[in-house]
């Protein structure tokens, strides 16, 4: 059932085309929320709706730093991200 429900916010992170998006410009390496927010053409509430979708996942992590928040991709969560895929072809 874990495993079920984990797999469940893996892919509702990666069904949205904005948080796709979101993680093409994070694969450049780390974005601060203002960057994100000016790469995407996107309300504030909206990024943050998004980026807590994509950290809840586990696929990106985020590191505050004053006022703003910095995210990356998180290498752990991206293995899990496969782990989960390659259940299915086996």
């Amino acid at each position: 059932m874990k495993d079920s429900a984990s797999a469940a916010k893996i892919f509702k992170a990666l069904g949205d085309e904005n948080r796709l998006h979101i993680l093409n410009d994070l694969c450049g390496g780390e974005k601060c929320a203002c960057d994100l927010l000016e790469d995407m053409k996107i309300t504030q509430p909206t990024l943050s709706h998004h980026m807590k979708i994509l950290c809840d996942s586990g696929i990106v992590k985020a590191r505050k730093e004053g006022k703003w928040t910095h995210y990356s991709i998180n290498p752990n969560g991206i293995k899990t991200v496969m782990g989960s895929l390659w259940k299915f072809v086996v």
